[in-house]
């Protein structure tokens, strides 16, 4: 079986998965209003990472210059030295995972990867998981997967990306992005807000995990557009629901972009699996759409909030705004229940979904 044995979040709301966990409960927000981001004309609100608070902590965590690494490199290294400070992950039966949309456009992900990994002298071959927006999660259960076979013992999985003019024009020229904070499910939502971020999670083999099951499905339905019918979503849910007692899900961790044609498809699809009562708790009103960190973000979150017995809220929703009703949580809730779910969606049709119980 496996377990999810450790884990960090290097985001704009802390550098630890604690201070990352207490803002969220807060209800705080790592998005800001900016202007002329990148010298694009207009507001844009983004959760962007401070380089000085960056570089000082990186410089005291290392004791190695900053300056030798890029912002993404920062990023994920630091998320990483943190997650396994109190492990031993350095040997040949360790697989290190990297999820990312386009990392920093200036080097291949394949060559940020292998950069990582030598860094913690992770000896096997590094694997690149870029699926759009399901990347993160993808990368988790493509790491579970490889426990379950016997082919590795250990897999330390981390997500990254960072704010570039490439990704913000490419949202913007879809019309995609709201220069106001972003409302996912709200009837007053206009589209998304982009952040960045990096997670980690390490995996590891045990007699009794807290990884139930994952899947990915893609409908193909559209290179941007999610399909109308949610096919691939409800296939990914149905496939890790099988064994699982509806009755104990606490929550379901939703994609939740904000966006008209995303959470519509959401709703769509948790109502077509019978999942229209559970509390569905989305994040991206504290981190806007971190895109390849996303899913890792959100899955060790989530998991937080399940050891504690607690569903975090989905901060900017207020009334609800899609056509299929859903349980939105509208507050930090109490639970008692066993599992957890969460689900997401990407350009192309890509559709992820994964089951966490408590230990």
């Amino acid at each position: 079986m496996v377990e999810i044995f450790s884990d960090n979040i290097i985001s704009p709301l802390g550098f630890t998965t604690k201070e990352n966990y207490d803002s969220v409960k807060l209800s705080k927000s790592g998005l800001k209003t900016v202007e002329n981001l990148f010298g694009l004309d207009g507001k844009f609100t983004v959760s962007e990472i401070a380089n000085e608070f960056l570089n000082s902590e990186f410089e005291n965590f290392f004791h190695k210059n900053a300056a030798e690494f890029s912002k993404l490199e920062k990023m994920a290294l630091l998320s990483i030295g943190k997650a396994i400070s109190d492990t031993d992950v350095t040997n040949n039966r360790t697989a290190f995972y990297f999820s990312s949309t386009k990392g920093e456009l200036k080097e291949s992900l394949w060559q940020t990867a292998k950069k990582i990994a030598e860094f913690f002298d992770i000896k096997t071959t590094p694997v690149v998981v870029s699926n759009a927006c399901v990347s993160g999660l993808c990368a988790v259960i493509a790491a579970a997967r490889a426990i379950n076979s016997g082919r590795i013992d250990t897999a330390v999985i981390t997500g990254a990306d960072v704010l570039s003019k490439f990704t913000v024009s490419g949202f913007s020229s879809l019309k995609a992005l709201s220069s106001k904070p972003c409302r996912p499910f709200d009837i007053e939502r206009n589209g998304l807000n982009l952040g960045e971020a990096s997670s980690t999670v390490v995996l590891k083999k045990t007699d009794c995990g807290n990884f139930v099951s994952g899947s990915i499905r893609n409908d193909a339905y559209h290179i941007s557009s999610p399909s109308k019918t949610a096919e691939g979503a409800v296939n990914a849910l149905n496939d890790v629901l099988k064994n699982v007692d509806k009755n104990d899900i606490a929550f379901v961790s939703a994609h939740g972009t904000a966006t008209f044609f995303n959470d519509e498809m959401e709703a769509n699809a948790l109502f077509s699996v019978g999942l229209f009562d559970v509390p569905v708790s989305g994040l991206k009103g504290c981190y806007g759409h971190t895109l390849g960190a996303a899913g890792l973000i959100e899955t060790v979150l989530s998991f937080n909030a399940l050891k504690r017995g607690e569903v975090l809220k989905t901060l900017g929703y207020e009334t609800q705004g899609v056509s299929k009703k859903i349980n939105i949580a509208t507050e930090n809730l109490k639970t008692d229940k066993k599992y957890f779910v969460k689900l997401i969606s990407g350009f192309g049709g890509v559709n992820a979904a994964a089951v966490f119980k408590k230990n």
